[in-house]
């Protein structure tokens, strides 16, 4: 597995630690609880998985050309490791109410498949080629989508923490 992967594996168990069920599922007024927040990155890894998957069978990248507004994007959030506050998920990245337990079983196991696929799809593609869009940052490499997801994965594990420390 990409070591920006292996990196955010390690930094998620670590934030989720041996919290139960019941303090995963505890959120401050307004805010996702942890169990949200871990099904909010489920859903982005099998979003990107399902893109690489599209990848695989139409056997091209599925990226457009870069914007600069692309560029700034993903060097502020790949290249320096900057979210932004207040950005809302996309839809299809929002949490629908996957039970603590559930979740917890399908995360680690969807974050190495989408591993997989990137590995795969930078092996048949090259590692310089831009293969698919992020709806924010737009066309990203194999390894700009490792270590994007690096970053929001660590940017969400501290908000795990901070809500544990809470509960």
């Amino acid at each position: 597995m990409n070591s920006y992967l292996d990196r955010l594996q390690q930094e998620l168990e670590d934030a989720i630690g041996n919290a139960s069920s019941n303090e995963l599922s505890q959120a401050p007024a307004g805010k996702w609880s942890p169990t949200q927040i871990l099904e909010h990155l489920l859903l982005t890894y099998r979003n990107t998985t399902r893109g690489l998957e599209k990848c695989r069978k139409q056997g091209k990248p599925l990226a457009r050309s870069v914007t600069l507004k692309d560029r700034v994007a993903a060097l502020l959030v790949v290249n320096l490791g900057y979210i932004p506050n207040g950005r809302q998920a996309p839809e299809r990245a929002l949490p629908r109410g996957v039970p603590p337990d559930e979740v917890r079983q399908q995360l680690m196991p969807e974050l190495r498949k989408m591993a997989l696929a990137l590995d795969e799809r930078e092996k048949e593609f090259g590692a310089r080629t831009k293969i698919l869009d992020h709806p924010f940052l737009g066309p990203l490499t194999a390894s700009e989508w490792a270590k994007f997801h690096w970053v929001h994965g660590r940017h969400h594990a501290r908000q795990i923490r901070q809500r544990l420390r809470k509960a």
